[in-house]
């Protein structure tokens, strides 16, 4: 439960920068600011430090990678552009490659989590677009779990 309220942390941050044109460890920062740990909070139960700790790695490493999770994601989405996609799935992708670089998760978990993602936030075909685009990923993925796509740290 704490990975999935971390992704859906992350993923709101990740959205509402690219939304604004946002700095995206800025829009964490005032996200984190308002969260309240272990009370009430937006999801109706508190927040534990684990769970924003994770929101916060997978946040920090999207910013620390972006330039790379965006050129991996251009060669897996062939025939889109980022301004094509929605927004939602764009930056569901992106947390995904970036989880795929932060922390030690099966890549069919990073892909299922991410399809539940899409279909909870996005349209209709949301999760089928995700899923298509990160089978894509784990097809081509080095064995070690790494995520670059075409070599390169």
């Amino acid at each position: 439960m704490a990975r999935r309220r971390a992704r859906e942390l992350a993923f709101q941050a990740l959205f509402q920068a690219d939304r604004g044109g946002f700095d995206v460890l800025d829009v964490w920062d005032e996200l984190r600011a308002e969260l309240v740990l272990d009370d009430d909070d937006a999801y109706g139960e508190g927040l534990d430090a684990e769970t924003v700790l994770l929101a916060e790695r997978l946040v920090r490493t999207f910013a620390e990678h972006r330039e790379r999770i965006d050129v991996d994601l251009g060669v897996l989405i062939e025939g889109w552009t980022f301004g094509q996609m929605a927004q939602t799935d764009l930056n569901v992708l992106r947390l995904a490659l970036a989880e795929r670089r932060a922390l030690d998760v099966p890549g069919e978990v990073t892909v299922e989590m991410a399809v539940r993602l899409a279909k909870k936030f996005g349209g209709e075909d949301s999760g089928r677009f995700v899923n298509g685009v990160l089978a894509k990923l784990l097809r081509s993925a080095p064995s070690d779990g790494e995520t670059p796509i075409r070599g390169g740290p």
